[in-house]
């Protein structure tokens, strides 16, 4: 399984960005996902996830909620972060990862992280 994050970038306070997580390898749909954060010189943050399961549905941090918002597209194998009202606070690297559970307390899966840099 490969997951592969993009979209990250640099944008000014108050701005949106859109992060993308492409899923191959395996049948998507069997895939919860979740996103997560680590700033420089700070431990990783759980920012939320999408489970595989509808009824479930999607959890987002407090930190992030009524900001951001989770989506996904079974057709595309794609995960979206979409993150509006942007603050500083919100510059960090940011990863996808993968899990067949149903609400993964551990994900076995992980991209690489792409930047998103927030300018005051």
């Amino acid at each position: 399984v490969q997951l592969q994050a993009s979209g990250g970038g640099l944008v000014q306070a108050g701005g949106s960005l859109r992060l993308s997580c492409a899923v191959s390898g395996r049948t998507f749909r069997s895939f919860s996902v979740g996103w997560f954060r680590q700033a420089p010189g700070k431990e990783r943050e759980f920012v939320g996830f999408t489970s595989w399961n509808d009824f479930t549905g999607t959890t987002l941090s407090d930190s992030v909620k009524g900001r951001f918002t989770i989506s996904r597209d079974n057709a595309k194998n794609t995960v979206y972060l979409q993150m509006s009202s942007l603050k500083p606070e919100d510059t960090a690297d940011y990863y996808c990862a993968a899990d067949l559970q149903l609400q993964p307390a551990q994900y076995e899966y992980w991209g690489q992280g792409t930047l998103v840099t927030v300018s005051s």
